[in-house]
């Protein structure tokens, strides 16, 4: 399954039905699990750990050194899981010593020419929509979808669920289960329709709808809102996860529209 047009180190460790396109580069250093895919002209440079059932398109670059002009050629890697699509010129950066590792979740599609930096940690059933730059040290949570041409701050946060629209300039951490448009960036309503796509039930989207509300609607500040919710407001899971993530953003999250305050 490895065309003989293709350079393959022979220390790379290929799982079982693994197919390599001709005049692709795979380094000593790899790992690439069962059943992936890899097309022509793809290059996957050392601490490269690929999943089960890839697929990688042409042009792509995994694993290559950080663009950061602090890394000393330590040893890290880049982790790829399971499932995960891979489109056409997509570059992915392994990590520094800051973390050692740049992650990429089962299942996720990073489409065509996106760039993902260094240190970068993105869940699961993520979609990277083409042209994306995604800078160092972003987390990016599960099922969230990031709008062509959208560019991501160094250090950012970005929880689970969330729908970025296209070409937006992330400069501030995204709280779960909104979504964000305009520029400069606000919140844009809660993500309903992926909340439902998801299994959410009405009575679990309408108390996200509630927290946001305060949070974004309630002319308070964000100190007063999380107080607001703590007490009126019901613990749950997903109450907590949202005050957790919005008291653990130390950039800040993203303005209210209208409000014209972050």
């Amino acid at each position: 399954m490895i065309h003989q047009l293709a350079a393959v180190d022979r220390r790379a460790k290929i799982g079982k039905d693994v197919t390599i396109e001709p005049f692709t580069t795979i380094a000593g250093d790899v790992e690439i699990g069962d059943g992936t895919w890899i097309g022509p002209n793809v290059t996957i440079m050392d601490g490269a750990r690929i999943g089960k059932n890839c697929r990688i398109f042409p042009g792509t670059v995994v694993s290559a050194i950080p663009q950061d002009l602090k890394f000393d050629g330590e040893d890290t890697q880049t982790i790829i899981g399971d499932r995960t699509t891979i489109r056409e010129c997509v570059t992915i950066n392994r990590g520094t010593k800051a973390l050692g590792f740049t992650k990429i979740g089962s299942d996720c599609l990073i489409m065509a020419t996106s760039h993902i930096a260094h240190d970068c940690v993105l869940g699961n059933n993520v979609i990277i929509v083409n042209g994306c730059g995604i800078a160092g040290h972003v987390e990016i949570g599960d099922y969230t979808v990031m709008g062509g041409l959208s560019a991501v701050h160094q250090f950012g946060k970005i929880g689970k669920h969330v729908m970025i629209s296209g070409g937006t300039l992330v400069r501030k951490d995204i709280p779960p289960f909104v979504k964000v448009a305009r520029e400069p960036m606000s919140y844009a309503g809660i993500n309903s329709v992926g909340l439902r796509r998801r299994g959410f039930t009405n009575d679990r989207i309408f108390e996200i709808q509630k927290i946001y509300r305060a949070v974004f609607q309630m002319k308070m500040n964000v100190s007063q809102a999380l107080s607001f919710i703590e007490k009126e407001l019901p613990p749950t899971e997903d109450r907590d996860e949202i005050l957790e993530f919005i008291k653990n953003s130390p950039r800040g999250i993203v303005k209210g529209y209208g409000s014209g305050k972050e």
